[in-house]
C-alpha cells in the first residue's frame, strides 16, 4: 500500500535523490518540425505539458512564453514558441478534444497563452484539482511528485533565459522533466483511484487525516 502524506516537508525533500527524465527529447524550432511533432502526438491519449516563460526582473515587465513542453511516457517535444509563435499545428493541439493534456495551474499558462493567439481550449485537467480528491494540501509540482515518488525535481533552471539562441542541456532537461512528471503524476493518480491502494498520513503536527491515514509520530 503507497502512503502518501497531507504535507510534504522541504527538508524531507532536500534528502530525496534527484529525479529525472531518461526519455528522448526533441526541439522544435520551426514550422515543418511543429507539424511533424503534433501529427505523432495527436497519436496519444494522454501528455502532460508545461510552459516556460523568460523571467522578468523589472516591474512592470512581462513577457511571452518561449517554450511549450509537451510529453509522452518516452519522449519531450521542446516548442520554441519565441522562434516560431503558436503555428496551425500547436493550435490543433491545444485545442484539441481528443486527447487530455495534464499540467499544472493550467489557468496561468493558458492565459499567457492567449496574449499570443485566440483559442478555445481543449481538453486540459489540472493536478492542482485532481490531487484534492486524496486530501492533500500540497499543490507544488515538487512536492506532489516527492509525495508520490520520493523524489526531488530541482528548480535550478526555472529562472534562465528560455529565449535564448539555444538551449542548454541542463534547461532541456528541467524542460522535459516538468512536463513528463505531469503526466507520471496524472496516471498514479488514476492507478490509485481504480486500486484504492493507498492511505494518506496525517502531517506531523497531527493535523487533519484524510482517507485511512493517522498521526505519525
Amino acid at each position: 500500500m503507497k502512503k502518501l502524506n497531507v504535507k510534504t516537508e522541504a527538508s524531507v525533500i532536500a534528502d530525496m535523490p534527484a529525479a529525472s527524465f531518461a526519455g528522448k527529447i526533441i526541439v522544435v524550432d520551426s514550422v515543418d518540425a511543429a507539424e511533424r511533432a503534433v501529427e505523432r502526438l495527436l497519436k496519444e491519449r494522454v501528455l502532460g505539458v508545461d510552459t516556460e516563460t523568460r523571467p522578468a526582473f523589472r516591474k512592470g515587465v512581462v513577457h511571452k512564453v518561449a517554450l511549450l513542453q509537451v510529453a509522452t511516457r518516452e519522449e519531450c517535444y521542446l516548442f520554441r514558441l519565441n522562434k516560431i509563435g503558436i503555428t496551425p499545428a500547436v493550435l490543433r493541439l491545444i485545442t484539441s478534444n481528443d486527447i487530455t493534456l495534464v499540467g499544472l495551474s493550467l489557468t496561468d499558462d493558458l492565459m499567457r497563452l492567449h496574449h499570443d493567439a485566440d483559442f478555445e481550449a481543449g481538453h486540459f485537467v489540472d493536478l492542482q484539482k485532481e490531487i484534492a480528491r486524496f486530501g492533500i494540501e500540497d499543490r507544488g509540482l515538487r512536492k506532489m511528485y516527492a509525495n508520490f515518488f520520493g523524489e526531488k525535481i530541482s528548480k535550478r533552471e526555472q529562472l534562465s533565459n528560455w529565449e535564448a539562441p539555444v538551449l542548454t542541456e541542463r534547461q532541456k532537461q528541467y524542460a522535459a522533466l516538468d512536463a513528463w512528471a505531469c503526466l507520471r503524476l496524472y496516471e498514479e493518480f488514476q492507478r490509485l483511484w481504480a486500486s484504492g491502494d493507498y492511505e494518506v498520513m496525517a502531517s506531523a503536527e497531527c493535523g487533519s487525516t484524510e482517507g485511512h491515514g493517522n498521526c505519525e509520530p
